[in-house]
């Protein structure tokens, strides 16, 4: 797969998840995010409920339509497989 492909679906899963507090599970763990937009910048904060590993970014896309992807302590690749492989809890 490559580098182009894995942002462009990165990005995809990231459209489609909801600003604010969502639980849903990845990996069969259940997590809590909460998904921050504001003009040119997306923050993204995830803890597993009932255990110890967190997930955080910051995306930044300039005016010019280039993307940045910022992970804090921990690499791009894990950040990318939580995005695509999070499923939100639609329960309600």
């Amino acid at each position: 797969m490559t580098k182009v492909y894995e942002l462009s679906a990165f990005l995809d899963s990231l459209g489609r998840l909801p600003n604010g507090f969502t639980r849903g599970s990845y990996g069969g763990s259940a997590y809590g995010i909460t998904i921050d937009r504001s003009t040119g910048c997306t923050k993204l904060f995830a803890r597993e409920l009932g255990g110890r590993e967190i997930v955080s970014f910051n995306l930044y896309r300039t005016p010019a339509g280039e993307v940045h992807l910022r992970p804090c302590e921990m690499s791009s690749a894990k950040v990318i497989d939580f995005v695509r492989g999070f499923s939100a809890d639609t329960s309600g």
